[in-house]
């Protein structure tokens, strides 16, 4: 990876049979016991605040080649995360930002990142994102702001071959950007060396503690540089995030633009049903609704993630699935034809879209209910984005 150059619902009918979902014989953990009613909310109206930023882009102390790409991004003005990290970052302190999905995170690290190494030859930045998708954007955009640096770098995830990781990583990379389960695997292969790593970012903090990957961020930040700047995201500081922070970070500098939740801004409400039939026939129904655009359909397992979206293609919808039993290309394509608007339902499991910002979905429908309510949040924040009222709909057997 080089910084050089950057690389409609009408006429369906029903099924001619019926859907049954496949039992799910790997069941992991019990799901939380939810109680129906926390599926039930109305969006709030929120007052719309003017922000007025302190500083534009061109004030910060940037590399004139990040500047003129920002300007061909049409970047003027920085959001909130930006204008108050951008020059904390740029200073060298460490940070922890508190931020939804949303709000510019990449940006208000990348650019601060970026110029540290371009102004700096023995920096080296290590970024870590709890799925494949989102380490693919964030290096998407740090290429975009770093266009014609000469930069070099090396995108280390899962579902793809080993090969070119190895040949991008045998050129040294300035820059790494990876899940954190790989980065662990080159890690302990001896192909990484992180004792060279001076930067680290951890983007999405509260979702890869939740999906369990504390013990591999651990042994790797035990591994770079002790002598390191740290850049710490994450939308809510609890207990396991503390930790990790406090332990990892040197008189952190906070930066809090969070406002709320993202579903406050989703309506909410539930979807009951007494058989299999009727709710697959309940979920053809709903996205017939003119008011369904764009929809994330959830459910449980790599199975009925493929069976449903089978069926829902066999009734004559444009459907696409993404979980993690695919590769990544197919991962990848899946997710191009959803943002492309070749598709207009995509069907999910949660640890498959973790990574996906697509700003204009309508609604998202849990097929399945979520392993636990937090799980419940971070779906339904997947819509009700950038200013827009989303809609949420749960099924629930009676």
């Amino acid at each position: 990876m080089s910084y050089s150059n950057y690389k409609s619902f009408n006429s369906r009918s029903r099924g001619q049979y019926a859907y049954h979902a496949q039992p799910n014989r790997n069941r992991g953990p019990r799901k939380e016991n939810i109680n129906p009613s926390r599926f039930i909310q109305s969006a709030k109206p929120i007052d719309v605040v003017v922000f007025v930023p302190t500083h534009k882009f061109s004030d910060f102390a940037l590399n004139p080649l990040i500047e003129a790409n920002l300007v061909k991004k049409g970047f003027t003005e920085p959001s909130p995360i930006q204008d108050q990290t951008i020059p904390v970052g740029l200073s060298g302190k460490d940070i922890v930002g508190i931020a939804n999905t949303g709000t510019g995170k990449t940006a208000a690290f990348g650019i601060p990142v970026l110029n540290r190494l371009m102004s700096d030859v023995n920096a080296r930045a290590l970024i870590m994102a709890p799925t494949r998708e989102l380490a693919e954007q964030i290096e998407e955009q740090c290429i975009s702001i770093a266009k014609g640096s000469g930069l070099s770098g090396a995108l280390l995830i899962g579902g793809v071959p080993m090969g070119p990781q190895l040949r991008d990583l045998r050129s040294n990379p300035r820059i790494v950007i990876g899940t954190p389960g790989r980065i662990k695997d080159h890690a302990e292969r001896g192909t990484l060396n992180l004792s060279k790593f001076n930067v680290v970012v951890l983007d999405e903090v509260d979702r890869m503690l939740d999906m369990g990957f504390i013990n591999d961020i651990t042994h790797i930040l035990k591994q770079t540089s002790e002598d390191r700047q740290s850049f710490f995201f994450s939308a809510t500081l609890d207990a396991k995030v503390k930790i990790i922070i406090d332990s990892f970070s040197k008189d952190p500098v906070h930066v809090v633009v969070k406002t709320g939740d993202t579903s406050e801004n989703v309506e909410q409400n539930i979807v009951t049903y007494h058989t299999k039939d009727e709710k697959i026939n309940k979920l053809h129904d709903l996205l017939l609704q003119d008011s369904v655009g764009k929809t994330l359909v959830f459910d449980d397992t790599h199975r009925s993630v493929e069976k449903l979206s089978q069926e829902l293609q066999a009734r004559g919808f444009q459907t696409d699935a993404i979980h993690g039993g695919k590769s990544q290309s197919q991962r990848q394509r899946a997710l191009k034809r959803f943002k492309d608007n070749q598709v207009k339902v995509l069907v999910a499991t949660d640890v498959a879209a973790r990574g996906i910002d697509v700003v204009d979905i309508t609604h998202v429908i849990n097929f399945s209910t979520p392993q636990s309510y937090s799980d419940y949040i971070h779906r339904i924040g997947r819509t009700g984005r950038a200013g827009r009222t989303g809609n949420a709909l749960t099924f629930i057997e009676k």
